[in-house]
């Protein structure tokens, strides 16, 4: 019986031995992340009481889809409006929709819809849909410079409001198209960066007859989702619908950005 028992607690001893010493199998690598949408939202507001009341605000947002394949898609908006004394004085909004495939390390394909309403350029709405070729200047870690061209069409409708010796008209017209834009962006540091922008809209046959958009700006990281963005943006239209609007028109905005 004493071997018996001897015997048993000798193999149990070995098996246990044997599996204390046999290696557990390598966990699992960490499955990444989907790849899919990135992008930012961003609230800015200022106020001014005394001789004037002056009430600013522009909401603004930029959604790309990039599931690290060849296709790309872009999503952006700004909306701006103010008042002076409880009069309008600034009502516009801007949107674009753009869709890019590439072709080769740096050269790549678009097509996109731009969309414009403008109170005070007297355009009710401008729809532009476009599509041609970019190219990548520069693809570096720290700065990207994109620049890219292409042709399409444009619809337009120009709402003209009635004067002393005139009546309100409405006009609305077809054209085609040539456009171009660039897109540059510099990481100062792993929570700042500067960033620019052009684009323009031709008339396809008179290019004296054209939409610019300049934007610069600078970013700061507050939190590891929030930052401090300050953005200059002029837009300059070379024909507008009537002579009493200004062909130029410069906004300094400053927002809250929220970044998913």
């Amino acid at each position: 019986m004493r071997q018996s028992l001897a015997v048993l607690v000798f193999v149990t001893v070995g098996v246990s031995t044997v599996a204390a010493q046999t290696p557990a199998p390598p966990p699992a690598p960490a499955t990444p992340p989907p790849p899919g949408w990135s992008g930012s939202a961003g609230l800015g507001l200022s106020l001014n009481r005394g001789n004037t009341d002056t009430t600013n605000f522009n909401v603004s947002f930029e959604t790309t889809y990039d599931p690290k394949t060849q296709d790309v898609f872009r999503f952006r908006g700004l909306y701006l409006r103010g008042d002076t004394n409880g009069a309008l004085a600034v009502d516009r909004l801007d949107l674009l929709t753009r869709y890019e495939r590439t072709f080769t390390g740096r050269v790549y394909g678009f097509a996109q819809l731009q969309f414009l309403k403008d109170h005070f350029k007297q355009i009710d709405y401008l729809y532009a849909p476009t599509f041609g070729l970019g190219y990548k200047l520069l693809a570096t870690p720290t700065t990207t410079f994109n620049v890219d061209g292409g042709f399409g069409f444009k619809v337009e409708q120009d709402a003209v409001p009635a004067t002393a010796t005139a009546p309100a008209t409405t006009t609305r017209h077809t054209d085609a198209v040539v456009n171009a834009s660039d897109k540059f962006e510099y990481n100062l540091s792993k929570t700042s960066k500067i960033t620019q922008g052009f684009t323009a809209l031709w008339k396809a046959n008179d290019f004296g007859d054209a939409l610019y958009t300049f934007s610069a700006g600078a970013a700061a990281a507050m939190t590891a989702h929030t930052q401090l963005k300050v953005e200059l943006l002029d837009t300059f239209q070379s024909r507008p619908s009537s002579a009493s609007v200004k062909r130029n028109d410069v906004a300094l905005l400053t927002a809250l950005v929220y970044k998913f």
